[in-house]
């Protein structure tokens, strides 16, 4: 089946989702104006504001996916709220040890989004600023961006990663250097070799040498254990690696791109397309994770739209069962709750690490990747990364 029988095929139902994210988020883009909010509380955004917390990693996800429906709704609504998100975030910059390899996901889709949509010359800065940051986490002996500050981490990257470094290959062709775009490459070629396992699943922390290419160990992070496969970890290196092949042209990225997606297609279709906490987790308790379905599904969009004609079925239904699944599962559409995608875990394990599975929550970015895809299959070719 073409692409575009799929996209035929689910048009009734992609508009509809359509319309009722624009409803939805139309209101909440007034009712959280002066918020910059990460999960909600009896139905309310919360914000994270103030202090430090200012410039905690998932800040950027409002602004980012208020530009997102201005871009495909061209509602001044967005436009406002997505303004006044990225003015509020300049407060970070008032606690510059809080800010780490995560650039991307807090000024990139914010900021790098204001400039491609309006030219904005102050969201150039910033952007262009915080890739400066995130180039110089670079280790170039170990040939890896260090993900975290503090001397008991100073070897550690986290798969994560691959979703900020498309603001190096951003920055490379804006002011005409490739440094940038080489360092986000080494970093990716890094992941290839260190995270990914032969079987397509993916190690969420790694542990290097500081003066040499190599790993010390690995660490389960977010996911079961060591040895696991963290959802949301496999996700963050389908839709990373698709990313840099879009960016560079270079085949390996594609090819490992698929690698992964396929692992998370296969395991995904075990629980009927709603995933996991963790692939390799046992079997009981069982606990699952929207956001990893969210990312996840844009990066088969655009993977789908990469390959052969042959295998574009395999990779755009894998994302549409995902997204229906989660959305007849998982969205609330009331006026009574301000987030939609609901189920996102932060983690396998609770932060009270008593055996029990993390409580499930709405998080901000669970709403953004939702948009996103379902943005891609209205035929948005706007790449926000």
């Amino acid at each position: 089946m073409s692409y575009q029988n799929i996209i035929d095929q689910n048009r009734e139902w992609i508009d509809s989702t359509f319309n009722k994210l624009d409803e939805k988020l139309s209101r909440t883009s007034v009712k959280s104006r002066d918020k910059i909010p990460y999960t909600t509380k009896n139905g309310e955004h919360d914000s994270r504001t103030t202090g430090p917390d200012i410039a905690w990693w998932t800040n950027g996800f409002w602004g980012g996916l208020m530009w997102l429906m201005y871009e495909a709704t061209k509602k001044d609504c967005y436009r406002i709220t997505a303004e006044n998100a990225e003015k509020i975030m300049d407060g970070a910059f008032n606690y510059i040890d809080e800010i780490h390899h995560d650039v991307g996901f807090t000024w990139h889709i914010m900021s790098g989004a204001s400039y491609a949509l309006t030219g904005n010359r102050k969201s150039r800065d910033r952007d262009l600023f915080t890739a400066m940051t995130l180039m110089s986490r670079y280790n170039i002996d170990g040939e890896y961006i260090v993900a975290w500050p503090g001397k008991d981490k100073r070897g550690w990257s986290i798969i994560d990663c691959l979703m900020n470094i498309p603001q190096l290959y951003w920055a490379s062709r804006e002011i005409g250097d490739d440094r940038f775009k080489k360092v986000a490459m080494k970093h990716a070629d890094m992941a290839m070799r260190d995270h990914v396992r032969e079987d397509g699943s993916v190690v969420h922390i790694v542990e290097h040498y500081l003066d040499k290419v190599g790993v010390v160990k690995t660490h389960g992070g977010q996911g079961y254990g060591e040895g696991s496969c963290w959802s949301r970890g496999a996700s963050w290196a389908v839709y990373g690696f698709i990313l840099s092949y879009i960016h560079t042209g270079e085949q390996r990225y594609l090819d490992t791109a698929k690698k992964t997606a396929k692992y998370f297609i296969e395991n995904v279709k075990k629980t009927d397309w709603l995933p996991v906490i963790d692939f390799k987790a046992p079997p009981t308790p069982v606990g699952f994770d929207s956001t990893a379905g969210a990312v996840t599904a844009c990066g088969l969009i655009e993977i789908a739209k990469h390959v052969d004609d042959d295998e574009k079925d395999y990779y755009l239904s894998a994302a549409v069962n995902m997204l229906r699944a989660m959305e007849s599962a998982w969205c609330d559409w009331s006026e009574t709750e301000d987030s939609i995608l609901q189920n996102g875990t932060e983690r396998y394990w609770n932060e009270r690490k008593d055996g029990s599975l993390g409580d499930p929550m709405p998080i901000i970015y669970g709403d953004f990747f939702f948009a996103e895809a379902i943005l891609k299959l209205r035929g948005s070719d706007f790449l926000i990364w």
